[in-house]
């Protein structure tokens, strides 16, 4: 039996009231909410974007949908984990301000803001999954204690796993620190030594100080680095990238960690991806992340698989080609989608309902 993925079109993503009116229309239409009905507290799992960027799901539209929680009798909090890169998000403290400054407040969105920290040890959970890459996944606790989840996702590009969708945000987005640090271990990147215009740049955002400036070129000490491609992020002349096989199994560990999540919250969870404003990489990039598709509209579905398989389709058919392919050659999509159709996450075959 094909999965349904509930789907209604966005032409201009600027123009708030009207994808209010949209989103309306598709929670109303798919009624996946339903699996929320007086569950108690339910995670809303977000991402607030970075310091500097206008890459994220809008405040306004998470108040129609906290409302429309509030409605189920649960008590909607949105949330989400701090990060490995140094950055703004990097603690409790800097990442509640990032999300107050992009309008992520309880009075705006009639909803709690919680960044779990990691730090401390009640935060955490150590999950037995016994996988092919993670036997314990570390995530924050916050997501499994909820009574149900609601993952709600920018679609975007992501310059290690292709494009970044539904798995993305509950794979790496619900892991603690040392998760993500188990997801990325493998993508040491390298140094096109040509193209290093030595601005030193990488070796400022460095958080284990793998990188030092010899002669005015980067070089790298692959034994400190921790995978976490804050340097690719930052680097001007793009001298640094990360392997592309590295790329496949950062995917299956994000999927793995995905299934973490949604094996203790199984017959608790929704979806929703908004497949607008669409960049080439991902929210956690501050500048120079360019606009690569024309907005296509809001997904809702029970299954996290469908709805990012259907989202890519619709991307893709938008642009008429496979423009995450176009802009990270290398990169698989199909990878993390396979895979978490093989562990059970969901299914590829889906049927797309148009609201």
């Amino acid at each position: 039996m094909k999965s349904k993925v509930f789907f209604v079109p966005v032409k201009d993503a600027e123009d708030i009231d009207a994808v209010n009116r949209q989103l309306d229309v598709l929670l109303k239409g798919s009624e996946i909410l339903s699996v929320l009905e007086k569950r108690g507290a339910v995670a809303v799992k977000m991402h607030f974007g970075e310091e500097g960027t206008d890459s994220f799901v809008r405040p306004d539209h998470l108040r129609l949908l906290c409302g429309e929680i509030a409605k189920k009798g649960a008590v909607p909090y949105l949330s989400d984990a701090n990060t490995l890169y140094r950055g703004k998000r990097l603690n409790c403290e800097d990442h509640l301000e990032v999300a107050k400054a992009h309008g992520f407040t309880k009075e705006a969105v009639g909803a709690e803001i919680v960044i779990p920290d990691d730090r401390k040890e009640e935060n955490v959970a150590d999950v037995p999954i016994d996988r092919e890459f993670i036997k314990r996944a570390k995530v924050c606790r916050c997501y499994l204690d909820a009574g149900a989840l609601v993952a709600v996702t920018h679609f975007k590009g992501h310059g290690m796993t292709s494009f970044g969708g539904t798995l993305k945000n509950l794979g790496m987005g619900c892991a603690t620190r040392a998760g993500k640090l188990a997801q990325h271990c493998d993508a040491v990147p390298s140094i096109y030594e040509d193209k290093c215009i030595g601005c030193g740049e990488c070796e400022t955002v460095c958080p284990v100080g793998a990188l030092h400036m010899e002669n005015d070129k980067s070089v790298l000490d692959t034994e400190k680095c921790i995978g976490c491609a804050s340097c690719v992020a930052v680097c001007p002349s793009m001298a640094l990238f990360v392997d592309f096989l590295a790329g496949d199994k950062i995917q299956k560990k994000m999927v793995e960690y995905a299934y973490a999540i949604l094996k203790e919250q199984e017959g608790k969870a929704c979806f929703l991806n908004f497949a607008v404003r669409i960049n080439k990489e991902c929210d956690c990039w501050s500048y120079g992340n360019e606009r690569i598709a024309p907005d296509v509209g809001i997904l809702a579905s029970l299954d996290p698989v469908a709805i990012d398989k259907a989202s890519l389709d619709l991307v893709n058919e938008c642009c008429g080609k496979e423009i995450f392919v176009e802009f990270h050659p290398g990169k698989d999509p199909m990878v993390q989608l396979e895979y978490a159709q093989s562990l059970g996450l969901g299914s590829l075959d889906y049927e797309l309902v148009r609201l």
